[in-house]
């Protein structure tokens, strides 16, 4: 699998394009600039078949729906999180970017695979920064946290449907449980490994 990092939107979202030597690919989070990241797709010949979110706030689907119509992938999320793609409010787009709304094609639930060519990816189920946040799980050593997990950090739970409790039991029974040297793809700011978060991550020590 290889992975391509592109960070979108105001607020730096990070946006990944994954693929594998077929170049079948899923986008996880296409938060904004869908020029950007439908040229990235092009430029390396990738044949997306997924888009991937980690939760439904603006900044991880303001792309979504613009870059399902230019490659006719199918926008995978939690079932729980169906209120927040629904909901302006609740997905605070109304307060930032104007209010959006975005209807998934596929909903998945714990346990879940998504597959793609060679990649498949096992749905963990994460709540805490929302309700109905996941993860995505590869196998192959990658897990892409959304706004679960940072570096040395963990997502706000201030926002509506927010729960620091949750979040904290969710990266300590969902995540903190996978191999050392799982690389984590976050929502915003830089990669780390769940080894790292274990020894350096005041949240969850």
């Amino acid at each position: 699998m290889k992975i391509v990092t592109l960070t979108v939107g105001g607020l730096g979202t990070n946006c990944y394009l994954a693929y594998d030597a077929d170049c079948n690919a899923v986008i996880v989070d296409p938060g904004d600039d869908a020029k950007r990241i439908l040229e990235e797709a092009q430029n390396r010949s990738l044949k997306v078949n997924y888009i991937l979110l980690t939760h439904g706030h603006f900044d991880h689907i303001l792309a979504a729906d613009e870059v399902r119509r230019q490659t006719g992938a199918k926008i995978v999320a939690g079932e729980k999180e169906l209120p927040l793609l629904s909901q302006a409010r609740n997905n605070l787009s109304v307060f930032h970017s104007g209010p959006i709304t975005l209807q998934c094609d596929k909903t998945v639930r714990e346990g879940d695979r998504v597959c793609c060519g060679s990649m498949e990816f096992q749905v963990l189920e994460t709540p805490g920064h929302t309700p109905g946040g996941v993860c995505y799980y590869s196998r192959e050593g990658v897990l892409f946290s959304g706004d679960s997990l940072f570096r040395e950090s963990i997502g706000r739970t201030d926002f509506p449907g927010g729960s620091f409790e949750a979040l904290i039991t969710s990266v300590r029974e969902k995540l903190l449980c996978l191999p050392d040297d799982t690389k984590v793809y976050p929502g915003h700011e830089e990669e780390t490994t769940i080894g790292h978060e274990k020894m350096a991550n005041p949240f969850i020590k």
